[in-house]
């Protein structure tokens, strides 16, 4: 059971990131150990302008049939002889797509340390696969991945070349090419189709199944055109998984065309009362705090400085009156994770319109950053040593001189009513400092003397009558007075 992976590369985007994406070195011929058998995946070619990747995957039949045994579906789609003779050590099934979603589950998931923007950028990609069963033809095969953005070639394979009035098999030889896709896409196209084509699959096919089928087809499979096809051949045509995952993927199409999260739309049935309330969690206390002090300054462009994984860029684009958002961040890697939190990418162009990611430094002044209502400085100062701090000052309070800041930053006096935190130690590892309530205020109202602003402080949190809260966020609001005697 054979399949590769081909691209190709210019100097300054080689095709040998092919690695990279799927973790997996040119230099090396490795093996993984499958339920069913043994892959191997390895580099035919890996030279800057052409990089091939292959799998092999080496099944093991009389395994296959002796797991198959007892769970009403044997390891070959018939019984008897045709258990231990049949094709499934050569057509591509189930089995190899099992073994990509073992073998490649990174780039799966459009992961990539090494090249963190990487997994989004759409590359010329082709794929082969020798020999792939087809139950539908070359023209199922076509229906299923043009729409898909493929180039398709599926060539019958003959029964018999010596007797060609014997016509053709159901097998194909697939090759897809497409410069417009990016990996993770062409992996989970391959992880759903090559067991659809097949209409068959080697285990039991249990609820689990749905998720994982919403999963691998988020952004293609709610508008595909053989939607309902593909989930009753995925889900081996049992009739209440597939309308299970029917009525979730039409959730997903309604929510993309309303520019809506599925939370909203599916919201017929409210969730069971509980005894006992949940304590929200500080991080959305946090969030909530400086939606709330957004309003009141009556923003409508915001700055989220240092914005990370983009939790409160998502949290701002669910209230229309804030009607530009942009976050900013120094890690790439972040924005990446951030623009997939969004969905960016097929996010409707009214809502896109809203909002812009960027990379950064906060220690440079940035011109991107001049003409804002607001910024907000979420849990950002205490990352940075203190002799760069300055430095951030004059970028935010000083060049970018939004009408509002908000900064919000750890009380460390609260730390004591941590159980689980360790006398001395800061709440994570990468904080430089963190700052008492009297060292905060101290500090706010420099910054706000020495650049025009007023200045107030908000709990955030509860409000310990000893330590104070567990947040101390200050809001820095722009003074012509104060401006004039600064």
């Amino acid at each position: 059971m054979f399949l590769t992976i081909t691209t190709t590369g210019t100097p300054e985007r080689p095709a040998t990131d092919l690695g990279f994406l799927l973790h997996k070195h040119p230099d090396n011929a490795q093996t993984f150990t499958t339920s069913h058998g043994i892959a191997h995946v390895f580099y035919p070619e890996a030279d800057p302008g052409r990089c091939t990747a292959a799998l092999l995957l080496e099944v093991d039949a009389v395994a296959l049939v002796r797991r198959g045994k007892g769970k009403g579906r044997g390891g070959a789609p018939d019984a008897a002889l045709a258990q231990y003779v049949n094709d499934r050590p050569y057509a591509a099934s189930s089995l190899l797509a099992v073994a990509i979603g073992n073998v490649f589950s990174s780039a799966i998931r459009g992961v990539c340390k090494a090249r963190p923007e990487a997994p989004a950028q759409a590359r010329p990609l082709r794929i082969e696969v020798p020999a792939l069963p087809a139950r539908g033809g070359p023209d199922l095969v076509r229906k299923l991945f043009e729409p898909l953005g493929w180039t398709v070639t599926a060539e019958p394979v003959a029964l018999d070349t010596e007797f060609p009035a014997w016509g053709d098999s159901r097998y194909v030889g697939l090759v897809l090419e497409s410069g417009a896709l990016t990996l993770s896409e062409a992996l989970r196209h391959l992880y759903v189709l090559l067991p659809v084509l097949d209409d068959a699959k080697h285990y039991w096919v249990s609820a689990e199944e749905v998720d994982k089928l919403l999963r691998a087809g988020e952004g293609w499979l709610p508008g595909h055109p053989e939607q309902k096809l593909i989930t009753s051949r995925y889900l081996s045509r049992r009739w209440s998984l597939t309308r299970q995952a029917m009525e979730r993927l039409e959730l997903v199409r309604l929510a993309e065309t309303d520019d809506s999260e599925v939370e909203e739309i599916d919201n017929a049935v409210e969730e069971e009362t509980e005894t006992e309330e949940k304590p929200t969690p500080l991080a959305v206390q946090r969030r909530d705090a400086i939606l709330d002090a957004l309003r009141r300054a009556g923003a409508a462009r915001v700055l989220d400085l240092g914005c990370g994984q983009g939790q409160l860029v998502q949290a701002l684009l669910k209230d229309p009156s804030f009607t530009e958002i942009v976050g900013v961040d120094v890690s790439m890697r972040a924005l990446t994770i951030a623009s997939r939190r969004l969905k960016l990418d097929r996010m409707g162009e009214r809502q896109a319109s809203r909002v812009k990611l960027f990379q950064g430094s906060l220690a440079y002044t940035d011109k991107r950053l001049k003409g804002y209502d607001a910024a907000v400085l979420s849990e950002v100062i205490e990352h940075l040593d203190l002799p760069r701090l300055p430095a951030l000052e004059y970028a935010v309070f000083g060049a970018a001189h939004p009408r509002t800041v908000l900064v919000t930053t750890p009380n460390v006096e609260y730390n004591v009513r941590w159980e689980t935190l360790p006398a001395g130690h800061a709440r994570h590892g990468d904080h430089r400092f963190e700052w008492t309530r009297e060292e905060f205020r101290t500090w706010a109202h420099r910054v706000a003397g020495l650049h025009g602003y007023d200045v107030e402080f908000t709990p955030v949190g509860p409000d310990d009558p000893e330590v104070g809260p567990p947040t101390q966020m200050a809001t820095f609001t722009f003074s012509a007075k104060e401006a004039k005697a600064a």
